[in-house]
């Protein structure tokens, strides 16, 4: 019968028990979001291209995403969203 190291048995369930409380600790991250450095997005599991949001001074906005072989520019201010679709 082999001996029982019980120091070494201790020491495995004290890195347990911090690993876990470290775990627990951790900020919790929404699933889909992406800091903002990176160039994408994830959507439903797959990595979307980040749509650049041109703001003006006046608090409106124009961003343009590629859909095929269409150009869609959505402009918005104050709630108010318009969609131009423009296909080659």
């Amino acid at each position: 019968m082999r001996p029982i190291h019980w120091a070494a048995i201790a020491g495995a369930a004290v890195v347990g028990v911090a690993a876990g409380a470290a775990w627990a600790s951790a900020p919790e991250q929404k699933a889909g979001n992406t800091p903002p450095q990176w160039s994408y997005e994830v959507r439903n599991g797959q990595r979307v291209p980040r749509v650049p949001r041109k703001m003006n001074e006046d608090g409106s906005w124009t961003e343009e995403i590629r859909q095929g072989n269409c150009t869609v520019t959505r402009t918005g201010r104050d709630g108010e969203v318009r969609e131009t679709r423009k296909c080659d």
